[in-house]
């Protein structure tokens, strides 16, 4: 596995993402999770992601229990800010900066860790300003708890605010062949600042995988039942666009996963997408992109089957795209 730079933190080129092993994914497996995250590390993977609200509280129980005996092979990532009640209701955004210390130690108990290598800030709140949640971020890093910070979907404005206070690493982001609103604005503003990028959600939710076919599949406690792109008028205009990939994927000897990943691979060295999965057999594909190249005209091929702004419906549903500072 080839490693990126994200503002001078080295991970590798493709991270794991694991809040499907405990959340809005369906039901999970613990024993096929920790088996995944162990295979992924075998495997070169040194960037973990997941955050207190995934569960909520249990997917950084999931992952400290994982990485109990291999803490120095991993970067490991966590993200506050979503506060959820241990029933799984959620209380809304929260960056006050009384609750950024708890969040963090809550976290780093959960971890079973003295201190976490990449700190988001998951969701940004409005009724706080960002240099005082950023001010308290700033005293977690000289207190030696967390080593660097992130955040995510925030606005460049937001960004520029916080990276004022603090420099930020990593700003993490939906960002594939179906998602590309920030390429207009946000990109550059990352570029311009040296920040990194961590892709999250790279394959479109399972849409660019080839394996959603239709609305009724998803199970209970499955995020996407509600999310637009997935009802059923919009999926029609979307699964066709899958075909399309499916096509040139199949010609190309790759899975429509594997074009997916490798064309975000190929859109900058600062990007790391992590594909979440809680299964050894899909991690093993998706790994395999690593090592596609794709010439340009591959790269224009894969953008004519899928179009910039082709896919029809929001990503969330209404109440979780309010949460997006954008």
């Amino acid at each position: 596995m080839h490693q990126r730079r994200l503002a001078g933190l080295d991970v590798s080129a493709l991270g794991l993402g694991c809040m499907g092993m405990s959340d809005l994914y369906g039901p999970g497996d613990d024993t096929e999770s920790i088996a995944t995250i162990h295979r992924a590390l075998d495997r070169g993977v040194t960037l973990l992601d997941t955050a207190d609200m995934y569960g909520p509280f249990t997917n950084e129980h999931l992952v400290g229990r994982a990485i109990s005996t291999r803490r120095d092979e991993v970067v490991l990532a966590t993200k506050f800010g979503v506060e959820r009640l241990p029933d799984g209701t959620t209380l809304g955004v929260n960056g006050r900066p009384d609750y950024v210390r708890a969040a963090c130690d809550a976290s780093l108990r959960r971890l079973g860790v003295d201190h976490i290598d990449l700190y988001y800030q998951h969701r940004v709140d409005p009724t706080v300003p960002i240099e005082e949640t950023w001010g308290a971020l700033a005293e977690l890093v000289a207190a030696g708890k967390v080593r660097r910070l992130g955040i995510s979907e925030a606005s460049p404005a937001t960004v520029r605010r916080a990276h004022a206070v603090h420099p930020i690493t990593a700003g993490q982001y939906e960002y594939s062949l179906f998602s590309r609103d920030i390429e207009t604005e946000l990109l550059p503003t990352l570029r311009e600042l040296g920040i990194g990028l961590v892709a999250y959600a790279p394959m479109g939710r399972g849409l660019l995988t080839g394996t959603v076919t239709g609305p009724g599949q998803f199970p209970a406690g499955d995020v996407r039942r509600l999310a637009p792109r997935f009802q059923e008028g919009s999926l029609v205009t979307n699964l066709a666009l899958v075909t399309s990939l499916r096509e040139f994927a199949t010609a190309s000897g790759a899975t429509p996963a594997q074009l997916a990943l490798a064309w975000l691979l190929h859109r900058g060295p600062y990007i790391v997408p992590i594909p979440g999965t809680k299964r050894r057999g899909y991690l093993e594909e998706n790994l395999r992109a690593e090592g596609i190249a794709l010439t340009p005209d591959q790269l224009a091929a894969i953008e004519t089957a899928v179009p910039a702004g082709a896919v029809v419906g929001e990503r969330y549903d209404p109440p979780r795209m309010a949460t997006l500072n954008l």
